[in-house]
């Protein structure tokens, strides 16, 4: 304990919520040595970023207390100190990088004017070593054309690359211990491994620890020593990863492991029909302006004459990574981008946005229900709103019924009609918008990313449940993912999207065992397993 670089003993974590009380995280002790990778996996609402986030004093005092632990880093008690002494620890010895990226940076300001205040708040150091320094981070971090990156701001950066800045932040002072609370969630394969190569790589430079928040089991292989397994608040499990992984003791964790839809075995009581989609020669080209005058000098391509049909009643994958064109086709089929070419459904060329029976029949499940539920409406208006906008169902109380009848289907109770999104779990949220989706009974359901910010218990459960919506009503699936163990599980048909062009297309079992195109090879050596 005493060469420890953390430790922490009997923590308790209790949230007060109006009258009502419930425990967070519940008698959780830990310990980490310089240099070393731990890992917490467990479900989401489980304790774990409520952990990490105790260690620095981020949750929401005094809605949150600690009744009882310890939480000390090297030999300094940091649980309920006071915010001045905190302040030394945050972004010095201690740094964390968040989920996501774009909520931590400001939209207002520089990657250069973000990494320098970075600094600044514990180093008072000359104009000239500062500029260096910031060179040196953005370099370490991979983003090589300095004066691109740094003059940018966040939202003109991929997802990757913010995450690379919130890297570049957080090591800003050679901290002693680095907290990374799911830094590769949103992120597709090729540019997750090299995130957290780059984390490892960064590890040895500077002999930091490393605290790992993750619920992919993948990732904990491929990064830790020890881990820590936890559910309800608790943990059921804790030691080396290989053990643990090997020869798991505890109920959850063999659940844990069995979670991983690669194994998942696809039935359907019918036999796949003709083609009900079509699309052809889709092209969707944006213009690239320069000068005073903004002139168009040139077009970037974000889908390159793309063709190919999807057959009645089965599953097309489509993977790639970020940028690589997989959204925006999925919003031109959509029409929610201008295009050419052809999008035909049923035969029938999709012209009109106002095509009535088009938007019926082809719907759209986000990536994250959170910001595509308005958080103004309750669950009920929610799920009924395309009922009134197709005038279906005579009258409010045939519609409740529908509502109900399909809540029922995706697993929600009907007694939460009158809640309102943030008052569920990110799967209860996936299954409402999935709701959402087949209230109108639809044909064709486009999904994009429905399940990467999903723990792996929660993801099983959302992929049976679209398997056993697509046996029951012959749904016909377009599944854009960048995690092949779920398109694995999922897709008759896999499209392989570079640089906004098909590389390889085919049946699934056939591309993923012996792929032909070099990206595809590389997509399948970097998916951790």
């Amino acid at each position: 304990m005493i060469n420890n670089i953390l430790t922490i003993s009997d923590l308790n974590v209790t949230f007060r919520v109006a009258n009502y009380e419930f425990t967070a995280v519940d008698a959780f002790a830990l310990g980490i040595k310089k240099g070393e990778t731990v890992a917490i996996i467990g479900e989401s609402g489980s304790g774990k970023s409520t952990t990490a986030l105790s260690i620095l004093g981020l949750l929401p005092y005094p809605i949150a207390y600690h009744n009882k632990g310890s939480i000390k880093f090297k030999n300094t008690e940091l649980l309920n100190a006071n915010n001045k002494k905190l302040q030394q620890y945050r972004g010095s010895k201690i740094s964390m990088i968040f989920q996501e990226p774009m909520m931590s940076l400001n939209p207002l300001h520089t990657i250069n004017k973000q990494i320098k205040e970075s600094i600044l708040i514990h180093n008072k150091i000359p104009i000239n070593k500062l500029n260096k320094r910031v060179e040196e981070l953005i370099n370490l971090v991979g983003l090589k054309d300095k004066d691109k990156y740094l003059n940018s701001y966040p939202h003109q950066l991929s997802g990757g690359q913010r995450q690379r800045v919130m890297i570049a932040i957080a090591i800003a002072n050679n901290p002693d211990l680095l907290i990374a609370d799911e830094p590769t969630t949103a992120l597709d394969v090729t540019i997750q491994i090299q995130i957290l190569q780059l984390l490892k790589d960064i590890q040895k430079k500077l002999g930091m620890s490393i605290l790992l928040i993750t619920h992919d089991l993948g990732i904990v292989k491929f990064m830790a020593k020890y881990v820590y397994i936890m559910h309800k608040a608790k943990v059921v499990e804790f030691g080396k990863v290989k053990q643990i992984l090997s020869n798991p003791k505890n109920k959850y964790t063999k659940s844990l492991i069995k979670s991983q839809p690669i194994d998942l075995k696809r039935k359907k009581n019918f036999k796949p029909g003709s083609n009900i989609l079509s699309v052809e020669n889709i092209k969707v080209y944006f213009p690239i302006r320069r000068g005073f005058f903004k002139r168009t000098i040139d077009y970037f391509k974000a889908v390159d004459d793309i063709s190919f049909f999807l057959e009645q009643g089965t599953t097309l994958g489509i993977v790639g990574e970020s940028g690589s064109g997989k959204t925006t086709l999925a919003q031109a089929i959509l029409k929610l981008v201008d295009y050419k070419g052809n999008i035909i459904f049923r035969d029938k060329v999709f012209k009109n946005n106002n095509d009535v029976f088009f938007r019926r029949n082809i719907q759209f499940v986000f990536q994250d229900p959170y910001s595509s539920l308005s958080p103004r409406l309750s669950i009920y208006e929610i799920i009924s709103e395309g009922l009134e906008i197709n005038k279906i169902g005579q009258n409010k109380k045939d519609r409740i019924k529908l509502v109900i009848d399909t809540m029922k289907e995706v697993g929600l109770d009907h007694t939460s009609l009158g809640k309102y999104p943030h008052e569920f779990s990110g799967g209860q949220r996936q299954r409402i918008s999935i709701a959402r989706a087949i209230i109108l009974k639809p044909e064709i359901i486009i999904l994009d990313e429905p399940t990467s910010a999903l723990d792996m218990n929660t993801q099983l459960q959302i992929i049976n449940l679209l398997l056993k919506l697509q046996e029951s009503k012959k749904l016909s699936y377009i599944f854009i993912s960048h995690d092949l163990k779920v398109i694995k599980s999922l897709a008759d048909n896999i499209l392989i999207m570079k640089d906004g062009k098909i590389v390889e297309k085919g049946a699934t079992h056939s591309i993923l065992s012996n792929p032909k195109n070099k990206y595809t090879k590389s997509l399948l050596q970097s998916s951790l397993s």
